[in-house]
């Protein structure tokens, strides 16, 4: 049973934002600070991508782990009330992200996701970062 009442339950979930969230802002500026120019949420791409880099043919996903469903992760825990109502939201986004990778592949751009709980790791996230731009400049160089 939910303790808020309908209408706090509303403004708790008006409160959670799609576009530049904590996580999103983080990444772009460890990108920034990398040297690396990017796009916002391109609208013609499927899915809008959080991150677009155009001249890496490269799109960042920047996933909050509950909405997600981040695999083994704390964050990705299950509500105690309307179980099957987030059942069914989390199977729908979990469709719906993989669908949006494999149009994304299919259109020749590279797909990386970077998970809301690797941010606590400044480092390792700049790793992985760095990481998915030295392939393709191996690539381009090579």
């Amino acid at each position: 049973m939910d303790k808020l009442t309908p209408e706090h339950r509303s403004w708790n979930m008006s409160r959670i934002r799609s576009a530049d969230t904590k996580p999103e802002l983080i990444v772009r500026s460890l990108l920034h600070r990398m040297g690396y120019r990017f796009r916002l949420h391109q609208k013609n791409l499927p899915g809008k991508p959080d991150i677009v880099l155009p001249k890496y043919k490269t799109v960042i996903f920047v996933h909050g782990c509950f909405w997600h469903r981040h695999e083994e992760c704390k964050y990705a825990y299950m509500p105690k009330s309307r179980r099957k109502f987030w059942n069914d939201k989390f199977k729908a986004n979990i469709e719906r992200d993989k669908t949006v990778k494999q149009q994304l592949k299919n259109l020749g751009w590279k797909v990386n996701i970077v998970w809301e709980c690797e941010l606590s790791d400044v480092k390792t996230i700049e790793k992985k970062l760095d990481n998915i731009f030295r392939n393709d400049e191996q690539v381009m160089s090579g």
